[in-house]
């Protein structure tokens, strides 16, 4: 039977920087003697580490992978111990973790202020390493957000009520560590600005010389005038080498 053997100490997840060094631990009890051995998966493919057929895994974290251990007694029980995975990160400052670090969280990715349309997706996210391996939870003005337990916060159709202010705590057995503070703006889809607007926004930002063209073609009371789109065209050509902020109207 495979309660013949009993887990006492399950592996535990961690997050790392590349090239640190710690150990996975497996503990069982049984009948009869024990005896281990480790399983790695990187990218589903799933293979039997060598020479690793002791309670302890020594690692130097390389890659991202998942870790189990089969523990089989002389009567040939097995068992697998729970999956954990050793998140390694690549590209982290220089003194993160600090040389003392002793597994408390570090924050290596903060979410960014986002501006998002109505009905639109919001995705935020933030990375912490730690060992163990850090759990999440995101906050919105203060107020916990309950199902937003992951490193990525996924809005599919973001609303208005969506806006504020979000942050992430990280935490495990060693303490917590928080992302910074951005802020989300959720909005409806600006309107293009019409001729007129995108005049009076060059008037209010102008500094120094304006020149206002206008060029009337159609007139009520007199015959249509040669080439007054022409002239408009030649005419702000030559002030706006002059130095002159134009803005041209047609009829």
């Amino acid at each position: 039977l495979s309660a013949a053997i009993a887990i006492t100490e399950q592996p535990v997840s961690v997050s790392v920087p590349v090239g640190y060094s710690f150990t996975l631990r497996c503990r069982a009890e049984g009948r009869t003697s024990l005896q281990y051995q480790w399983f790695c998966q990187h990218q589903s493919v799933c293979h039997q580490i060598p020479g690793a057929t002791k309670q302890d895994l020594p690692i130097t974290a390389q890659q991202t992978q998942l870790y189990t251990c089969r523990i089989n007694d002389l009567y040939k029980n097995a068992v697998f111990s729970d999956w954990v995975k050793v998140e390694v990160h690549q590209c982290v400052a220089r003194g993160v973790p600090p040389r003392l670090w002793r597994g408390e969280p570090v924050i290596v990715l903060n979410p960014t202020e986002q501006r998002v349309e109505v009905g639109k997706p919001l995705q935020l996210q933030c990375a912490a390493m730690g060992v163990p391996a850090p759990s999440y939870q995101w906050y919105r003005n203060g107020n916990l957000l309950e199902h937003q337990k992951k490193k990525k916060l996924w809005i599919t159709h973001a609303k208005v009520s969506d806006s504020g202010t979000y942050l992430c705590c990280a935490s495990n057995s060693h303490g917590e560590h928080w992302t910074n503070a951005v802020d989300i703006h959720i909005g409806k889809q600006s309107q293009p600005m019409s001729h007129l607007q995108l005049c009076l926004s060059v008037f209010l930002s102008a500094t120094g010389k304006i020149a206002l063209l206008v060029g009337n073609n159609h007139y009520q009371h007199h015959p249509n005038l040669m080439a007054p789109v022409t002239d408009v065209f030649e005419l702000s050509r030559l002030l706006d080498q002059l130095g002159f902020q134009v803005v041209s109207f047609l009829d």
